[in-house]
C-alpha cells in the first residue's frame, strides 16, 4: 500500500526541542534543536568535541539531558531507559565496534532483533533482510571475530537496522575505512532511509562522504548550532567554514 501524500498522515519526526547537557558545570550541550524526518539522511558534524556523539548519547538513552525534550512523533522519550527508547523505533551504531566475537555474523544480528521484542522467527528474518540491505550475506555464517575491520562496520550497522528502526542513528560509521570502503558504505546507505521509511542521522568526520550522503546538515561547535541546511548552504556559512569546514579540508 502506498504511503499517503497527506502530511498530517503516518507523520512521524524525531524532535530535539532545546537540550541542554551539563558535565560538572560544563555546557555540552547549550540549548540544541534539531529534527529529523523518515526518508531523509541528516549529518550531525563539528570538531572534536562539539556535542555529537553526547547529543546521540542522550536520544538513544545513554545519557539523561539537563533540560529539553526528545520526541518520536508524539511519544516523549526525554531521560527514559535506552531499553524504552529502542522500543520507540531508535536504534544506533557506536564508534567503538560492539560485536559479540564468538558468535556468527547471523547470530549477531538476531540478538539484536531479539532485544527489542521480536520473536525468534523473525528474528531471524530480520537478520536474513538486513544482511542483505548491506551487502553482506554471504558472510552470515562467518564468526565475527574473524571479520577484517571494514566487515565489522557493516555489522554493526546490520544489527542496528535489524531492529526495524523509525529512526537509525550512526556514530562515527565509516571510521577507520580506507577510501573504497568508505565509497562503498556510502552507496549501501544511500538507498536506505527511502526504501525502509526511516530517518537516518550520521556522525561523520569524512567530509567527502558527508557531503555527498546527506540531506541536510547540522553542524555544532562547542555544545551550540551555528549552521544547518543542505549541504551547500552549510559550507557557504562563514561561522561553519571557520570553525570546522575550513580545517577539514586543508587537514587539520
Amino acid at each position: 500500500m502506498a504511503l499517503s501524500l497527506d502530511p498530517s498522515l503516518n507523520h512521524e519526526s524525531l524532535v530535539i526541542k532545546d537540550i541542554t547537557k551539563h558535565f560538572e558545570g560544563l555546557a555540552a550541550l547549550q540549548n540544541v534543536s534539531l529534527s529529523l524526518e523518515k526518508g531523509e539522511i541528516l549529518g550531525l558534524i563539528g570538531p572534536n568535541g562539539s556535542g555529537k556523539t553526547t547529543l546521540i548519547n542522550l536520544i538513544s538513552g545513554l545519557l539523561p539531558s539537563n533540560s529539553g525534550q526528545i520526541l518520536v512523533g508524539q511519544i516523549d522519550i526525554t531521560n527514559k531507559p535506552s531499553y524504552e527508547i529502542a522500543h520507540t523505533g531508535i536504534s544506533r551504531t557506536f564508534q567503538t565496534i560492539r560485536l559479540f566475537r564468538e558468535l556468527t555474523v547471523m547470530e549477531n544480528v538476531e540478538v539484536a532483533a531479539l532485544s527489542v521484542g521480536f520473536t525468534r522467527r523473525l528474528a531471524h528474518e530480520a537478520a536474513v533482510q538486513a544482511l542483505a540491505d548491506m551487502g553482506i550475506s554471504r558472510w552470515g555464517d562467518s564468526w565475527a571475530g574473524e571479520l577484517p575491520y571494514g566487515l565489522e562496520r557493516r555489522v554493526e550497522v546490520t544489527r542496528a537496522l535489524a531492529m526495524d528502526p523509525k529512526f537509525l542513528l550512526l556514530d562515527e560509521p565509516a571510521a577507520g575505512l580506507n577510501e573504497e570502503e568508505s565509497n562503498q558504505l556510502m552507496e549501501i546507505l544511500r538507498p536506505i532511509p527511502k526504501k525502509k521509511n526511516l530517518g537516518m542521522l550520521i556522525v561523520e568526520h569524512d567530509m567527502r562522504l558527508i557531503m555527498r550522503l546527506c540531506h541536510r546538515l547540522h553542524v555544532l561547535n562547542y555544545g551550540k548550532t551555528i549552521g544547518e541546511g543542505t549541504p551547500d548552504e552549510v559550507r557557504k556559512i562563514p561561522a561553519v567554514v571557520q570553525a570546522y569546514l575550513g580545517k577539514s579540508q586543508r587537514g587539520g
